[in-house]
C-alpha cells in the first residue's frame, strides 16, 4: 500500500500569488497532486516556473475570457488521460473542469460558479452543479472511483460558516445550494473533511475586504469528496490555514492506495 497526498487551492490568481512569492511554499509539504482554481490565466501567459515545477507534469485548463477562472493540476505520476471540460460547451468555455484518470481513481479538480451576480448567475450555477452530478455519475456507473476536489462556493451546513443567519439570502448559503449539496451527499459522496473533523470555525475563505481572515469569520467552501466506495482509502484531511496569499486557504487528504 501507498498514501498519496493531494491538495487543492483556490489561489485566487495565479500569477499575482506568484508575485507575491507565495505559491511554491505550498510543494515544501509534497503532495504529489496539487489541484488549482481560479488561475486566471492561459499557460502562455505565465512564468516558466509555473508550468514547469520540478518532479511535476502540469496540465492546464482556461476560460475563453483571458484573466478569469481557470484550472490546473501538477502531479508527479503521469496520468492515463486528461480531459478539459465536461463536454458541454456552456460549462467548458469557462475553463472550470479537469478530469484526470490514474489507475486507481480518476480527480475531478473543479471551480464551482458563484453566483452572487444575480439570478441569471445563480441559474447557471444551478445548472453547472446538476452538469456536474450527472457526469460524476456516469463515471461512477464505469465502476470508477472519484476524488473531487474544489472550490464548490457553498458552505453547506450551518457549521460551515461563522455567520449563517446573516447570510440565509446570500449565494453560497441559499436554500437552493444547501439543497443541491443534500442531494449530491445523498447519492453516496463523502465530504472527507468532516469524516475526520466535526468542529465549528474550520474555514477555507474569509472575505479580504473585511479583514476577515484576522477574526477567522470565513466559510468552508473548498471541499474533497470520494465515493462512498474509496471512502475506506482516505486516510486524514486538512485544512491549511497557514498558507497566505489567497482568499481561501489549501486543503488537503492523505489517500491509501494499492500498488
Amino acid at each position: 500500500m501507498a498514501v498519496i497526498k493531494l491538495v487543492s487551492w483556490n489561489v485566487n490568481g495565479i500569477r499575482a500569488i506568484h508575485r507575491k512569492e507565495l505559491f511554491h511554499p505550498v510543494f515544501q509539504i509534497d503532495p504529489d497532486i496539487v489541484c488549482i482554481q481560479e488561475t486566471k490565466a492561459h499557460p502562455e501567459q505565465l512564468e516558466e516556473d509555473l508550468t514547469r515545477v520540478d518532479d511535476y507534469y502540469a496540465y492546464f485548463s482556461s476560460a475563453e475570457k483571458k484573466g478569469y477562472s481557470g484550472v490546473a493540476v501538477y502531479t508527479k505520476n503521469t496520468p492515463l488521460s486528461v480531459q478539459h471540460g465536461f463536454g458541454i460547451d456552456r460549462f467548458d468555455k469557462e475553463g472550470r473542469i479537469l478530469v484526470v484518470e490514474y489507475p486507481s481513481f480518476t480527480l475531478l479538480n473543479i471551480y464551482f460558479p458563484n453566483g452572487k451576480s444575480g439570478p441569471d448567475r445563480l441559474q447557471y450555477k444551478m445548472d453547472f452543479y446538476d452538469a456536474f452530478l450527472d457526469y460524476a455519475e456516469d463515471l461512477r456507473r464505469l465502476g470508477k472511483n472519484l476524488v473531487i476536489c474544489g472550490d464548490v462556493n457553498t458552505a453547506h451546513m450551518e457549521i460551515d460558516l461563522a455567520r449563517p443567519k446573516e447570510n440565509e439570502n446570500v449565494s453560497g448559503f441559499l436554500r437552493i445550494e444547501r439543497d443541491w449539496m443534500d442531494k449530491f451527499i445523498s447519492k453516496g459522496y463523502l465530504d472527507t473533511f468532516r469524516m475526520f473533523n466535526n468542529q465549528p470555525g474550520c474555514y477555507t475563505w474569509w472575505d479580504y475586504k473585511s479583514m476577515a481572515r484576522d477574526r477567522n469569520v470565513g466559510w468552508r467552501i473548498d471541499y474533497f469528496y470520494v465515493n462512498q466506495e474509496f471512502g475506506q482509502n482516505v486516510k486524514n484531511a486538512y485544512i491549511y490555514s497557514e498558507f497566505m496569499g489567497s482568499d481561501h486557504c489549501p486543503i488537503g487528504i492523505d489517500l491509501e492506495l494499492t500498488e
